[in-house]
């Protein structure tokens, strides 16, 4: 199948790399056109890399080569009036809007980390979601799809305790759950369809950063990479330590299509079993 998203113009943040870049090429592979956005900075309260301007560049490069058309902005979801301008710039140039995929956060844990970082990563993980879908809204019309990047650590009552960053991020993912759930509710009148996808261990530069390792493997004082697979695939019933970025863009890609046009509220899980693992089996 081809097309399936032909026509259509994509709002993706965090865009520069990992599950970003990921669902910026499945959704041009399959025609549509991007408006790309990401803080492309390292703030000075983050105690990993993020993503840079050449990782943006390299995006759009790579859906260049998919002969996609792709507007790139450099800017940081919680400044909602620079986003405005990016997302007003973005649909003038390609034409509308049809698909918000609300991704960007960030996961700085560390018990040594200062209270502030929780603010910043709800601000982040949760007021940037909102600032997305908030200015994207007045351009989009019925079909539209909004699909936001939740996660394993919302869905789950223990989260993640590691410092003011891990229980940042477990308190914003939950809010994208329920903002989800609350938004679909007052959209579906209007026919746009409002769904989060929640991934569990992913093998993104988020996974793969110092903190995370740290978390997975207190006993060493420094683990590398190989150190934390078995770690990784411990949280999981399925015997993998990580799904792909593609993996949950196959699911976004689905959400943003008109394959799913009578799904709404949604709460998908693309965790390899990780929360049937934690107890959380739902209905």
């Amino acid at each position: 199948m081809t097309g399936r998203v032909a026509g259509k113009v994509a709002l993706i943040t965090g865009a520069a790399r990992g599950q970003g870049r990921s669902h910026a090429l499945a959704l041009a592979r399959e025609g549509a056109d991007i408006i790309a956005v990401d803080i492309c900075a390292q703030p000075e309260w983050m105690n990993y890399p993020l993503a840079t301007p050449g990782d943006l560049a390299e995006t759009v490069d790579m859906v260049k080569g998919l002969d996609g058309r792709i507007s790139p902005h450099i800017v940081d979801v919680r400044d909602k009036t620079a986003l405005a301008d990016a997302v007003d710039a973005g649909v003038a140039e390609l034409g509308r809007l049809d698909i918000v995929i609300a991704n960007a956060g960030v996961c700085p844990l560390g018990e040594n980390e200062p209270e502030s970082v929780w603010l910043e990563t709800v601000s982040t993980n949760l007021t940037g979601v909102m600032n997305a879908i908030d200015v994207a809204l007045p351009h989009l019309g019925a079909g539209a799809s909004i699909i936001a990047t939740g996660s394993f650590a919302g869905l789950t009552p223990q989260g993640v305790k590691n410092g003011p960053g891990g229980t940042g991020y477990s308190y914003a993912k939950r809010g994208v759950a329920s903002l989800v759930n609350s938004l679909a509710i007052q959209l579906g009148p209007r026919n746009i369809r409002v769904n989060a996808v929640h991934p569990g261990n992913c093998n993104t530069p988020m996974l793969h950063s110092a903190p995370m390792y740290k978390v997975f493997r207190p006993d060493l004082d420094d683990p590398k990479r190989e150190d934390v697979l078995d770690a990784f695939a411990s949280t999981q019933i399925m015997p993998v330590p990580y799904v792909e970025p593609e993996d949950i863009s196959n699911a976004v890609l689905f959400l943003s299509s008109d394959e799913s046009r009578y799904v709404t509220g949604l709460q998908l899980k693309v965790d390899a079993g990780a929360l049937l693992k934690a107890g959380v089996t739902g209905l």
